[in-house]
């Protein structure tokens, strides 16, 4: 049999098992059809989680670790990546994610990024010049004051007293001052992940679509995004910059308008820029099959998640690709439009969620053969038609 090889380039099934431990798990399942086949495997993330691991393995970095303010202000550790040309790599939400905290109407407005922008300051202190910031998995909606705070920006009440930390303090917000901005961002370039495009105001803003899953209460949701409007407004006329409105802006409660306000960061889709800094485009040019996944796919997938980034590339040199993950919708053709050529799941037969995540050791493999055994026989119908075309052209001949 022709000797084979294969691409994974897999994203995190959240909550259940990392990049890295889908694709050895997978690489299980296909060794069980063909033990010496040729294995690739590249970690992924769009972003969010997984990112610092993706791209410090792809590119022999290091692990940095710092201890900084969490989002209600408890000490949290939190880990970050310096990459081999001395880009530095931060998952915002590793200091001011979303499972530090229990969500609640109270934390929702009172959580803050300050560890955050405590993580950019200890990375500029290891000498960073370049750093890109994941803006997946926030806990807050303090339009990225905290952060801007940590880089020495004031922000101020009517009295000139300092607001409080969280989306509440926008309330009384009436100066910022950037005099004291930690004069090394000037130098440094920025670039903020994300897989959205929400502004930062508004019914599509960083208030009214995700603050419900941080404890937002439905009803609250216009008084607080007209506390978001004030402070974008007065952020605009600081920076001399339109701000609110930018695609992106309203990413990890807004966050990315705060980089890009005072650090002048671009907002960029988060798994192109990890796939480009692995140059995966150039391991999936000689490779034979490409497998990708996530957690949970639907028709959302299909907007700048990470299997479509892989797929995307895979097509450029007419590779099949097949998307193995945990659960998927019922209508998945969006994903298919966009180069995925199969979706296998892995869960095979009624089961709680529990069970499910208890099970990843058993079910992905299980999947992993399935996809490699899918792969061989699309080969062998290929080949059947070859030589059948062959065979009619032998015969008139």
């Amino acid at each position: 049999m022709a000797d084979y090889s294969v691409l994974l380039a897999v994203d995190s099934y959240k909550g259940s098992a990392t990049s890295r431990e889908v694709e050895d798990y997978l690489e299980q399942g296909i060794r069980r059809v063909l033990p010496d086949v040729d294995v690739k495997k590249f970690p992924i993330a769009d972003g969010g989680e997984g990112s610092v691991e993706a791209l410090v393995s792809a590119r022999n970095g290091k692990i940095c670790e710092a201890e900084v303010s969490g989002p209600l202000g408890d000490p949290v550790k939190a880990a970050y990546g310096i990459l081999d040309d001395g880009t530095a790599v931060i998952e915002m939400a590793q200091a001011s994610g979303i499972t530090l905290v229990e969500q609640s109407s109270e934390n929702a407005v009172r959580c803050s990024t300050l560890g955050t922008g405590q993580l950019i300051e200890d990375a500029l202190d290891h000498g960073a010049t370049k750093i890109m910031v994941g803006l997946g998995g926030s806990a807050t909606s303090d339009g990225g004051v905290g952060m801007a705070k940590a880089l020495g920006v004031k922000f101020l009440d009517a009295e000139g007293n300092p607001i409080p930390c969280g989306l509440i303090g926008l309330r009384d917000l009436a100066t910022i001052d950037m005099s004291g901005l930690d004069p090394r961002v000037a130098r440094t370039e920025f670039v903020a992940l994300t897989d959205v495009s929400n502004p930062l105001t508004g019914e599509n803003g960083a208030v009214y679509i995700y603050g419900p899953q941080k404890g937002v209460a439905l009803k609250d949701r216009a008084e607080l995004d007209g506390w978001m409007c004030s402070y974008a407004a007065l952020l605009e006329k600081t920076v001399e910059l339109p701000v609110e409105h930018v695609a992106g802006t309203g990413a990890a409660g807004g966050l990315g308008a705060a980089l890009l306000a005072f650090c002048g960061a671009k907002i960029v889709s988060g798994i192109d820029a990890v796939l480009d800094a692995i140059d995966l485009s150039s391991a999936v040019a000689d490779v034979d099959l490409v497998i990708t996944g996530e957690g949970r796919m639907d028709s959302q997938s299909a907007n700048g998640k990470a299997p479509i980034g892989v797929a995307e590339r895979a097509k450029r040199y007419g590779k099949p690709v097949i998307a193995v993950v945990g659960s998927r919708a019922d209508d998945l053709g969006a994903v298919y439009e966009k180069g995925i050529d199969l979706v296998l799941t892995t869960v095979n037969g009624a089961m709680s969620l529990e069970e499910c995540f208890s099970r990843v050791s058993i079910d992905i493999p299980i999947a992993g053969e399935t996809a490699m055994r899918a792969f061989l026989l699309s080969r062998q119908q290929e080949m059947g038609r070859s030589e059948g075309a062959f065979g009619q052209y032998a015969a008139a001949m």
